[in-house]
């Protein structure tokens, strides 16, 4: 049996990794600068990390929702008082996408409701309904299509508008992502979130905010959302909050009624997933990586701005969008195979996008910062030679 061929692959086979390196099997070294799409927040093989994983591990390791799991009470109560949520519920999966469906069905349950707006470039999973609020129609099979999802232009206040009063009493949510990723580091306008939320509020609409990529420290915030005066009736993680072990969740507004059987999961919060997430909430509120976001962040922004190539940079924290004047497809490679430096590409073709672990330091980041110069450089040098011949 082969494995089902969905995925473009670098010939990169890496075997070790600790803090922000990786290292393949031919011990070649690579600095990582994309966290495998922003999951590994504490750095690879944090040592509190393993710890507390293998000590779980000698305990036990699985069971069901069927019985008493006090280590998600614990995760519970850590994430609550580290994000400024303490009044929420929380709800654990596995991912992202899994966060979404869920989040996207207890909206509905909650106001009996069916249509759900989302934003151009959004992405949200690839599962049911998270792929059909997902703006991507090659990954949207027929099957996931339906009159119930509606589209609208990213930061257009007026389209929303128009949206609300042509489906009226009929929107159960509207689903943004906190910084869209994908999309290319697009960042939500100030006057957007707050219209969506009024609208929400006026229409018994559930806010759904996805801080899948965004959340975790990543935006130098907790949540990206909360440099805004706005507080979401759902939130969905997953991604960093685990550091690679997989696991998600919703933090549910106190609005939303449980009853038994509303949702449900068999892996969702076992007893690995949990230990692992305390030990990424232990290690961000030890070693002050929010903040550190922010600084390593702005380090990164001030060094690269004046850099050849660069048309804008969209970024907070250490979510950047470097977006170049061409493909950055090139730059991509030479930063790869050249410099041995992991970086990630976006929707749009022209934004190399970047997310280091949350505890990187200045001088790792002045190796992606150097390479990316000469990189950038070299794209001049290469049109010379070429104009000459």
């Amino acid at each position: 049996m082969n494995l089902f061929n969905v995925y473009p692959l670098f010939n990169i086979n890496p075997v070790k990794a600790q803090g922000s390196f990786l290292w393949d099997e031919n011990g070649q070294q690579y600095l990582d600068f994309y966290g495998g799409h922003a999951v590994i927040s504490i750095g690879h093989n944090h040592p509190h990390y393993v710890e507390r994983l293998k000590n779980q591990l000698e305990k036990i390791s699985f069971y069901s929702n069927s019985v008493e799991n006090k280590i998600q009470q614990e995760l519970a109560e850590k994430l609550g008082l580290l994000s400024g949520y303490e009044d929420y519920s929380l709800f654990l999966c596995n991912s992202g996408a899994e966060a979404n469906e869920n989040a996207l069905k207890l909206a509905s349950f909650h106001n009996g409701k069916k249509k759900v707006v989302y934003f151009s470039e959004a992405f949200h999973g690839r599962t049911s309904a998270a792929v059909a609020v997902t703006d991507n129609t090659k990954i949207v099979a027929p099957v996931n299509e339906s009159e119930n999802f509606i589209k609208c232009e990213f930061n257009n206040s007026e389209e929303l508008e128009k949206i609300f009063a042509e489906n009226q009493n009929e929107i159960s949510a509207v689903i943004v992502e906190g910084i869209q990723g994908v999309g290319g580091i697009n960042l939500l306008t100030e006057d957007f979130i707050l219209k969506i939320e009024k609208l929400c509020k006026e229409n018994n609409s559930i806010l759904i905010l996805d801080e899948v990529q965004s959340g975790y420290g990543r935006s130098g915030k907790f949540f990206a959302h909360q440099e805004f005066d706005i507080k979401p009736d759902l939130i969905t993680v997953a991604k960093g909050m685990g550091n690679g072990f997989p696991i998600g969740g919703v933090l549910i507004s106190p609005k939303f009624e449980a009853s038994y059987g509303l949702l449900g999961t068999t892996f969702g919060g076992n007893h690995l997933a949990c230990v692992a997430g305390l030990a990424v909430l232990e290690v961000i509120e030890k070693e002050n990586l929010i903040q550190n976001s922010e600084k390593i962040g702005a380090y990164i922004e001030e060094k690269i701005k004046h850099f050849p190539h660069i048309k804008n940079i969209k970024r907070r924290g250490l979510m950047i969008g470097i977006e170049l004047d061409q493909a950055c497809a090139d730059v991509r490679k030479a930063l790869l195979f050249e410099h041995f430096i992991f970086t990630g590409n976006a929707n749009d073709k022209n934004v190399l996008r970047i997310l280091p672990a949350l505890n990187i330091s200045e001088k790792e980041s002045d190796l992606f910062i150097n390479a990316l110069e000469k990189t950038l450089k070299s794209i001049d040098a290469k049109k010379e030679i070429i104009e000459f011949k």
